[in-house]
């Protein structure tokens, strides 16, 4: 007979918040973009999404919607990297505001998320986009839920 969520241990725990890690860039838009893990320890997070024309308005700057896209998973990562899997497992995005201040050139997108502030169902998240080099891309502030 299967655990209950509320008997889970610590060990389970960390394996479960490390699966994510290795689930999230399979599934099919994080796959289909590319999206890979640089970091993932609890609360601090770093994805990184290699350069692809396809992805970019011209070739060469990344459109706005693929930084957003992954600005959005690096929150995600980050506001499950610390989870407690005995609250829940059905989540979503419920609000995130993006400032761009710069662009992307013809480089990798690097994200990095960390957790903010956790409630019993909501979690708060900072992300910062840079390009390879560390200039700034984007800011954003971004509000999940896993219930």
């Amino acid at each position: 007979m299967a655990e209950s969520p509320s008997e889970l241990s610590e060990d389970e725990q960390q394996q479960r918040r490390r699966a994510v890690a290795d689930l999230m860039p399979k599934t099919p838009f994080m796959g289909w973009m590319g999206i890979v893990f640089d970091r993932y320890e609890p609360d601090d997070v770093t994805v990184r999404l290699p350069f692809r024309p396809d992805l970019t308005n011209d070739g060469t700057y990344y459109h706005g919607g693929v930084i957003a896209s992954v600005l959005d998973t690096a929150g995600a990562a980050a506001a499950w990297s610390n989870h407690d899997f005995t609250k829940g497992t059905r989540a979503s995005t419920i609000s995130m505001t993006v400032q761009y201040v710069g662009a992307c050139k013809r480089s990798d997108l690097v994200c990095h998320g960390r957790t903010v502030r956790r409630g019993r169902e909501l979690i708060f998240t900072e992300i910062t986009a840079t390009d390879a080099d560390g200039a700034v891309v984007a800011h954003a502030v971004q509000t999940y839920r896993i219930a």
